[in-house]
């Protein structure tokens, strides 16, 4: 919907207060009198002139002119015989009338494919959308209690086409993607950031245009069928989404008006150091509604289901990545970025107010208290938090050789401790595949063999630990090689052993994940988990139970042998009286072990142990993982 910029309008957007803002800032299809054409409208409030320039005027910086608007610092104008497909730049004089580079639109829909600095008129409402039923039912789908399974994808280098091994279009990778992320049972895809970027190798991460998709895959409306077709086929899509900073190309928002306008004008916050880029003036009412602004238009208009916000510390603490005497406390005499905090509370405010039925996610890699709280209770309001602890600690037990996992033993264990402070996700993501970590199978110890049978039994370990799930591509099936933005994932391999019977074990964890529900119930609940036994160190196994909150489903047993050793006749302690089935043998030949396959059940007996009065007996393969159900 475009909106005509009314004196409240632009009120409303001086102060900080129109969160929609995109609705009337930007470029404008509209029709009147004189035909069709376009209106524009630009933030520049230390330009001297403004002006709108593109193939349609020959460049020329004199033929269309916008008005000033003083007190909201918008200058605003309409182009005749102009609409969608027009490319165009925007051209300002700064505050002592010296021309400035041309400037890309940081409202634009849309980006010329190749020229991310040329922005192009686009109407994002001219799609027509098929996914109403999922979009009536996504509330309860995203919901603490129900089984969130995220799929990871760089959307460039999942598969690519022919001997040049061109980029897949969006269309494209709703007919090959979406069916695969289908097929092996994940309930959401994760888009590495879509807005458009100059520098490719960035896996869009140094955005300059927050409310256009990049081109390189195809135009806007591709990306909302993308989308469309996930949703029918019962996928949620959550972005990337980077309100942290952005990059200092001459053409986008640094230095815009000729003045720190985005940026903050205090070298300590407005640049950071690690990225080279710029940081957000926070402070600032229409730089915050700006930010809010787009996260609500790909919720709006692409019907995206989940933002993950990326970078969340570096835009809470006023020292992340800044050595002594290169940052200064708030006024408070702290290092936390207050006006950061208070703009991530809005913006999550904002977004669960206008799309209840959406959720952001935080990677936040600090012990910042309560980010996935609700703001009234002092949290950031985030739905769900990546939890850093945990893919840290238990990456760096399973990179060791074997003979050093029983000192290490607590890598695996104290996760639990703080396991339920926050509704976590546990990331097995891009940033461990790539500046020579590894793949995730090359990270295993051990001959070929223990390898896979390691990263069976690891991945066992996340899908039954609380939480709920996210998996970058290609680990999956185990993909050897370490992720290169610049080529396409190892596909000779998946129907090649080992890597059949990882990618075999991935779709079987992700339907027993959801379908027994002790397994995802309680996975933000301390009730919906308990110890067996945590302190098997020296012979490097764990044992513990999954337990249903709000049902009656049934309990559910794993454990975990991180050694090469078989542990045979091992007494595991079960609660209560009756038989236990064993749904999964990471052991089995299935997926590429030794074992006999499927088990018959198993009953317990009038043998205490582990703190219980009745006990299981079974033999534990080594770097094996066993999810038994109780029978009732």
């Amino acid at each position: 919907m475009t909106l005509r910029l009314t004196e409240t309008l632009r009120r409303r957007f001086r102060s900080g207060e129109w969160m929609t803002c995109y609705q009337g800032l930007g470029a404008h299809p509209v029709t009147g009198r004189q035909g069709p054409g376009t209106r524009f409208a630009l933030w520049a409030p230390a330009a001297t002139a403004v002006s709108v320039v593109g193939p349609f005027n020959d460049w020329d910086p004199g033929a269309h002119p916008l008005e000033r608007y003083p007190a909201s610092g918008l200058w605003v104008g309409s182009v005749p015989e102009t609409g969608p497909g027009t490319e165009y730049m925007y051209h300002l004089l700064g505050p002592k009338g010296e021309a400035l580079p041309r400037k890309a639109d940081p409202f634009a829909f849309r980006c010329a494919g190749g020229r991310p600095e040329v922005s192009v008129v686009w109407e994002p409402d001219a799609y027509r959308w098929s996914d109403g039923e999922w979009m009536a039912g996504r509330a309860q789908r995203h919901r603490p209690e129900r089984p969130i399974a995220i799929y990871e994808v760089h959307a460039g280098s999942w598969r690519r086409r022919g001997p040049k091994e061109r980029l897949l279009s969006w269309r494209e990778l709703a007919r090959e993607l979406l069916p695969w992320v289908r097929d092996r049972g994940f309930s959401h895809i994760e888009l590495l950031p879509v807005t458009e970027h100059p520098f490719y190798g960035s896996w869009g991460y140094q955005p300059t245009s927050l409310f256009a998709p990049t081109a390189r895959y195809g135009p806007p409306g591709a990306l909302q069928h993308f989308i469309d077709c996930a949703h029918q086929m019962g996928i949620g899509v959550v972005l990337d989404w980077v309100p942290g900073h952005f990059p200092e190309d001459p053409w986008g928002l640094a230095s815009f008006d000729g003045t720190h306008l985005y940026e903050y004008d205090d070298p300590m916050r407005g640049r950071h150091p690690e990225w080279g880029t710029r940081v957000y003036d926070y402070r600032r009412p229409q730089v915050r509604a700006f930010l809010v602004s787009s996260a609500l238009y790909w919720l709006e208009k692409y019907h995206v289901d989940g933002l993950r916000v990326d970078a969340v510390a570096s835009m809470l603490y006023l020292d992340y990545a800044r050595e002594k005497g290169e940052w200064e406390p708030n006024e408070e005499g702290g290092n936390e970025n207050l006006e950061a905090v208070s703009f991530l509370k809005h913006l999550n405010e904002e977004v669960y107010a206008r799309f209840p039925g959406a959720f952001t996610v935080a990677e936040e890699s600090t012990a910042w208290p309560g980010v996935s709280h609700p703001t009234h209770t002092g949290g950031l309001g985030f739905g769900y938090k990546w939890n850093m602890g945990w893919m840290n600690d238990t990456l760096d037990y399973i990179w060791r050789p074997l003979e050093e996992r029983p000192k290490n033993h607590d890598k695996l264990t104290f996760g639990i401790t703080y396991g339920f402070a926050e509704n976590f996700i546990l990331p097995l993501s891009h940033d461990e595949m790539v500046y020579g970590k590894g793949a995730l199978l090359d990270k295993m110890p051990g001959t070929t063999s223990q390898e896979s049978a390691g990263l069976r039994t690891y991945l066992t370990f996340q899908y039954t630990h609380p939480g709920k799930k996210l998996l970058f591509m290609g680990s999956e099936w185990g993909q050897r090689r370490e992720w290169d933005h610049d080529g396409q994932l190892s596909w000779h391999l998946v129907e090649k052993a080992p890597h059949r019977g990882i990618l075999r074990l991935v779709d079987d964890l992700n339907r027993i994940y959801r379908r027994l529900e002790a397994l995802h119930e309680g996975d933000a609940r301390p009730e919906g988990f308990r110890w067996i036994d945590p302190d098997d160190a020296q012979r490097s196994m764990l044992s513990y139970l999954r337990q249903p909150v709000g049902s009656t489903a049934p309990r559910v047993a794993v454990l975990c042998n991180f050694s090469d050793r078989f542990h045979r006749s091992c007494r595991v302690g079960v609660p209560g009286e009756g038989s236990w089935e064993t749904v999964l043998d990471t052991d089995w030949p299935r997926y590429g072990g030794r074992g006999r396959g499927p088990d018959t059940r198993l009953v317990s007996e009038a043998v205490p142990a582990d703190g219980y009065a009745r006990s299981l007996l079974l033999d534990v393969p080594p770097l094996s993982a066993l999810v038994l159900v109780e029978v009732t």
